[in-house]
């Protein structure tokens, strides 16, 4: 099993940055991709980043540019950062933390983005 625990959201004025962070923890031994997600009110969760185990990044087209992914390893833990420059009123969403193991997939509680404008 893979635990997952977000932090870093926040209400933030339009324009602004935050940094989310994402630490795994249990058997992170054959986890590849981490990445991020996040959902709108009544809508379904859509992909906004992703980071390999050799480092390559993707990025949806909405965020190309303005977000940044990144992971750092320690000796029992995995933390992925989810850096979030010039954000929009449109960024405002719950954001998930997603770890794949094979063909496990585990997933964050989500911490909340607000961005007023």
């Amino acid at each position: 099993q893979v635990q997952l625990v977000e932090s870093g959201g926040a209400l933030v004025q339009a324009g602004g940055s935050l940094r989310l962070s994402c630490v795994a923890s249990g058997d992170i031994f054959r986890v590849t991709t981490m990445g991020w997600y996040r959902q709108f009110p009544g809508k379904q969760r859509e992909w906004v980043a992703d980071i390999e185990l050799g480092g390559r990044t993707e990025y949806a087209d909405s965020v190309q540019g303005r977000f940044t992914i990144s992971r750092d390893y320690a000796a029992e833990t995995e933390t992925v950062y989810l850096q979030m420059n010039s954000l929009r009123s449109e960024d405002t969403a719950v954001y998930y933390c997603k770890a794949r193991r094979g063909r496990e997939e585990y997933w964050g509680q989500g911490t909340q983005v607000t961005v007023s404008s």
